[in-house]
């Protein structure tokens, strides 16, 4: 939408894409933020650029409700059953968080344990996430100093050359096309990506305490009814449903 409205507005105006489309400047701009940013970073996050910006666009919506009835009924199940009891969920868990967490509480780890396994692997994606957030950040930040950098560099070349002014002049609107550039992706493409993996960050995160407390739960053996009465507090109250305000 932010692109159409900025594009429809140029045309508007009397605009042509052709006169965006510049070669040099794009170069100037995607090569040096591209290399900047590269060299801020390893070459294991670059090559996991393509899998952040799928986790920016398509990745997983977590339903918070599924996830507590499914607690819930495995706390049913654990107290009819046994803990062992739950080893025959293990194959038809989905979430590699949870079964990772049943795993640990069939195997009879101590609750302070398997609080400390699954806290680290809470810690451990938080790392791996705020790499791709910093490197879209970084690319952010250098996008509209190469535009600039360019901007300037057609100027130069453009005032080493006064003879003719109908040329200069169209030299010049030629150079503002790579701040144009560096603004442009900085502010439509690379911050936004960055908000976007922050944002699926924090709900994963949410997610993933919301099964540690549950997890927890059930290890420790409370009553069902009240660990789904524990695990509505990981939801906002104007989202609950109907059944549980009632509850």
């Amino acid at each position: 939408m932010a692109v159409s409205a900025i594009g429809g507005a140029y045309y508007l105006e009397g605009g042509t894409v052709g006169s965006i489309f510049l070669f040099a400047p794009m170069m100037i701009v995607f090569g040096g933020t591209i290399g900047a940013t590269v060299v801020t970073t390893s070459m294991q996050t670059v090559r996991r650029v393509p899998d952040f910006l799928r986790l920016a666009f398509f990745a997983h919506e977590y339903d918070a409700y599924a996830t507590i009835d499914t607690i819930v009924r495995l706390a049913e199940k654990a107290r009819k059953e046994g803990i062992l009891g739950l080893e025959s969920n293990l194959k038809t868990t989905t979430d590699p968080f949870l079964r990772k967490g049943l795993q640990l509480v069939i195997d009879g780890s101590e609750i302070n344990d398997l609080k400390e396994i699954l806290e680290t692997e809470i810690a451990n994606s938080e790392s791996r996430h705020r790499r791709g957030i910093i490197f879209f950040q970084k690319a952010g930040g250098f996008a509209p100093t190469m535009g600039i950098l360019g901007t300037v560099l057609g100027l130069i070349n453009t005032l080493s050359n006064t003879s003719d002014a109908a040329l200069m002049a169209q030299a010049i609107a030629g150079a503002f096309i790579a701040t144009l550039w560096g603004v442009g992706v900085a502010n439509l493409f690379f911050l936004p990506i960055a908000d976007k993996l922050r944002l699926r960050h924090d709900d994963e995160v949410a997610h993933r305490e919301l099964i540690l407390e549950g997890i927890m739960a059930i290890q420790s053996g409370d009553n069902p009814r009240n660990i789904r009465m524990r695990l509505l507090s990981f939801v906002h109250p104007s989202m609950h449903r109907a059944s549980d305000r009632r509850a």
